[in-house]
């Protein structure tokens, strides 16, 4: 879930009609050469470029792809909230060698994945209708690379803040598996779910802003992942970048200046909210 600029060249009349038409149920638009998904007309849940169906379009999914500088080649990748399937999709890509299980509770959203150009299920990519925090529940040091995007048509889901919940992702990862965290920055209570992170992992966590707009991005890891020099970072974030099209070598800066600056809830050096 995303708060860029809209898109919407529709009369007042058009929209009101396709709200009614809707009745809380996600939906599509088509305009401005993407597609795009929606709840409602203030945010903007998934966008994609149907030429380059892969392309990362909304900033906070290149920010959470940042993980690839902690853990470059995940073998299990589990997503939770499908949306418009960017991050499974661009991983279906360029992880050829991952297995992807995304869990998604609305089957409202799973009927929209031909839209979107979700690969069908397989060996290696599987949707799974399910709630996000039960199918956590039943993983056990399994998971790779853990992705959390759960939003629905109130906000974030509130079951997937808890502390139960993010002590069962701890869980659920492997030795040195990461969990990334995509959170509404608009959200009030955000400082107490990022409290509740540190508590299940141990303080491991670093919060940056994402690319493009209001969005944190929480990397929690469960092994040493986050205590990479800067320098590692940065090679390994130039050579990542010869197969991604990524910013890597940006994130990778803001990632160190988070850890060592303390930045709790924004990685820009002049705001004054720092972890304490």
């Amino acid at each position: 879930m995303s708060r860029p600029p809209p898109l919407f060249n529709h009369t007042h009349d058009q929209l009101a009609e396709m709200l009614a038409n809707c009745a809380g149920k996600p939906f599509t638009y088509d305009g401005n050469g993407t597609v795009s998904l929606h709840f409602d007309m203030s945010t903007v849940q998934s966008r994609m470029r149907p030429d380059q169906p892969d392309q990362l379009v909304l900033g906070y999914t290149r920010t959470m792809m940042g993980s690839l500088l902690l853990n470059p080649q995940p073998q299990h990748i589990t997503q939770i909230g499908l949306g418009g399937g960017s991050l499974a999709k661009y991983c279906h890509r360029y992880l050829p060698d991952a297995v992807i299980d995304v869990a998604e509770i609305n089957p409202d959203i799973i009927a929209l994945r031909d839209e979107f150009a979700i690969p069908p299920d397989s060996a290696r990519f599987r949707v799974h209708c399910d709630d996000g925090a039960r199918f956590i529940a039943a993983q056990a040091n399994r998971i790779d690379l853990l992705f959390v995007d759960g939003f629905d048509a109130d906000g974030q889901a509130p079951s997937l803040c808890t502390q139960r919940f993010y002590d069962d992702c701890q869980q659920a990862l492997t030795a040195d598996g990461l969990l990334v965290i995509n959170l509404s920055g608009m959200d009030p209570h955000i400082a107490h779910y990022l409290d509740r992170l540190g508590r299940s992992f141990g303080n491991e966590v670093v919060v940056i802003r994402s690319e493009d707009c209001t969005n944190k991005i929480a990397f929690a890891a469960k092994g040493p992942a986050l205590q990479r020099a800067e320098a590692e970072l940065l090679a390994r974030a130039w050579q990542l970048e010869q197969q991604h099209p990524l910013k890597l070598r940006n994130i990778a800066h803001r990632l160190a200046a988070s850890r060592r600056h303390g930045y709790f809830l924004t990685d820009e050096p002049g705001d004054d909210i720092h972890a304490e």
